[in-house]
């Protein structure tokens, strides 16, 4: 009987690695979702649907894919759920974005970390700016930074949650500046934040560059200051960083956006994805349309994802306990 059971077990386990390699023979062959954690009309979402619209071409992926937003709590609500429910047969891929999943595991509090995801791609690099609507009295850091000093607390200022980019952004201008200001993390994202700007519910906010170049070129914000070790030439040539502007912030808060699965994903599927993906990133047309949203592009494999996620774990670890 422990023979047959045996024999049971054996047979059983080649017919599900037989079906599994059969499922990744054929994959795709139906369209892919990509769930981003942050709401429609933001930074992720907007350039999420640029770098994935080729992806129905045969040269890629041959299937389209499809963006489903599950926003929340500063993106927790969508990366928890990718970690511990989201099916890892390769047709549910997450958006990431670096150092907001990482912070966050660090801080606790979720149910992911580098652990739980298995990154596929890079497709942008996209810095903070501090941003404050068009008819605002600063028209400098300098100017904020007084302000700040001055009303310890009243400053209010617009993010898009917590341990994301922005916040780690403000807490770096905080103690740069040795002063206080009202942090507001909002609902919905980096287009909830930058509304509350325009529409004069804050002071000021803490934004991604390329929601702040779109709004700027729209006459609703200004940009005072990029958080970046240099200025970005290609969209913000004439605003400084914020080391320009006196303040020691480096480029921690810097956005990086891709691709990844939940761990566990068939590891022929995913060296299908990590040969595809950043080719599908390279395509013309996704191109000449990133540009024009004013959104900076940082194409990275797999291994460079890999080095730049273990790098930012280290990084936001020494970081974090410092603020």
């Amino acid at each position: 009987m422990k023979r047959l059971l045996t024999g049971l077990g054996m047979a059983l386990a080649a017919t599900m690695a037989t079906g599994a390699a059969q499922a990744a023979d054929t994959y795709p062959d139906r369209p892919v979702a990509v769930m981003v954690s942050y709401g429609a009309g933001g930074a992720t979402d907007f350039q999420a649907r640029i770098v994935t619209m080729v992806a129905g071409n045969e040269d890629y992926l041959g299937q389209p894919i499809v963006i489903v937003n599950k926003p929340g709590a500063g993106g927790r609500v969508g990366w928890n759920w990718l970690a511990t429910q989201a099916d890892n047969d390769g047709y549910t891929i997450g958006a990431y974005n670096v150092p907001h999943f990482i912070a966050q595991s660090i801080k606790g509090g979720v149910q992911y970390s580098t652990d739980s995801f298995e990154p596929i791609a890079n497709w942008g690099s996209d810095p903070a700016v501090v941003v404050v609507g068009a008819d605002s009295e600063f028209d400098a850091m300098g100017d904020l930074v007084d302000y700040a000093k001055e009303n310890p607390g009243r400053l209010t200022v617009s993010g898009a949650g917590l341990f994301v980019g922005h916040h780690i952004a403000a807490l770096q201008i905080e103690k740069a500046c040795e002063c206080t200001m009202a942090y507001i993390p909002t609902k919905g994202g980096g287009a909830a934040a930058m509304k509350a700007v325009i529409a004069g519910d804050v002071m000021a906010g803490i934004n991604n560059l390329s929601d702040a170049f779109r709004a700027q070129e729209a006459g609703t914000v200004k940009i005072l200051g990029v958080a970046d070790l240099e200025r970005n030439e290609e969209f913000l040539p004439d605003v400084p960083t914020l080391m320009e502007a006196g303040l020691d912030v480096d480029d921690s808060s810097v956005n990086f956006r891709g691709l990844m699965v939940p761990k566990g994903t068939d590891p022929a599927i995913i060296e299908m994805l990590a040969e595809k993906v950043p080719a599908m990133f390279e395509n013309g047309r996704v191109a000449g349309k990133m540009k024009a949203g004013g959104s900076p592009m940082k194409i990275m494999t797999r291994a460079e994802v890999q080095e730049m996620w273990a790098e930012r774990q280290a990084y936001l670890e020494e970081l974090l306990e410092g603020l």
